[in-house]
């Protein structure tokens, strides 16, 4: 496939902002960091663009580089809290879609990259025009599941990167389901620990499954565009060798 030098030039400006994003947020130098961001906006970047194109991907490469043991401590929480300031920056500069009436319980697991992840998928989800409660991790299951029952989401989300968060979701789930607080509630799941395991999301009883969080809002408008009531609560399956491996 034939590719034009301005093409070439494109991709090489965004793999090399990428790299130069990652390392300054390693190094924790805040100010050369806003710096740099404003350089990227004065190249047209919007606000959407930059949490799309540079601060996920630029997660997904210090959650890895932590899960593997590639990153100090120090440099992960540089990284963690510098992202976390660019992402509140983003957040400020969506385009707000007008309000729909719908709400989200938003919740996620319990580390500070989940944390990050499930703030950024809360974001773009109440840029949608989503009322969204994000009750971020460590939360309790009798906490959860007596909000769903007051509070009556619409769908509750579930952005997890960790196996360890697997098991409490699961039991989430299956309680929402047990007790039908909220019949025909979709529960989408998203992350890491679902994207290396395809098919836990489903196994464990949630309606749909995605890799990052701009996926997972796409999830939530098709499951609210056309909600499926349970007639009955569903049998919870016996867990299969990848779910057992998953959650392990």
């Amino acid at each position: 496939m034939c590719m034009t030098n301005a093409t070439k030039n494109v991709q090489m400006n965004s793999e090399l902002a990428l790299e130069r994003l990652l390392q300054l947020c390693v190094s924790g130098d805040r100010v050369a960091t806003r710096t740099f961001i404003q350089q990227v906006q004065l190249h047209g970047y919007t606000s959407m663009q930059l949490s799309n194109e540079l601060y996920w991907p630029t997660m997904q490469t210090i959650f890895r580089m932590w899960r593997q043991d590639q990153l100090t401590m120090l440099a992960h929480q540089y990284s963690t809290r510098i992202l976390r300031m660019l992402v509140d920056q983003a957040q400020a500069g969506y385009e707000q879609a007008p309000r729909n009436g719908r709400t989200i319980l938003c919740i996620c697991g319990g580390n500070e990259s989940e944390d990050l992840a499930g703030q950024l998928c809360s974001d773009l989800l109440e840029a949608g025009g989503y009322e969204i409660f994000f009750a971020a991790g460590g939360v309790a299951n009798d906490e959860l599941l007596s909000e769903i029952g007051q509070r009556r989401p619409d769908a509750v989300v579930v952005f997890a990167a960790s196996a360890a968060d697997a098991p409490k979701i699961r039991s989430l789930i299956d309680n929402v389901r047990s007790r039908e607080a909220n019949p025909g509630m979709p529960i989408i799941c998203g992350g890491g620990v679902f994207a290396r395991a395809p098919g836990l999301a489903e196994e464990i009883g949630a309606d749909a499954t995605a890799d990052d969080p701009f996926a997972v809002e796409r999830m939530v408008r098709g499951a609210l565009a056309s909600p499926q009531t349970r007639a009955a609560p569903v049998a919870v399956p016996v867990a299969s060798l990848r779910r057992r491996a998953a959650v392990a």
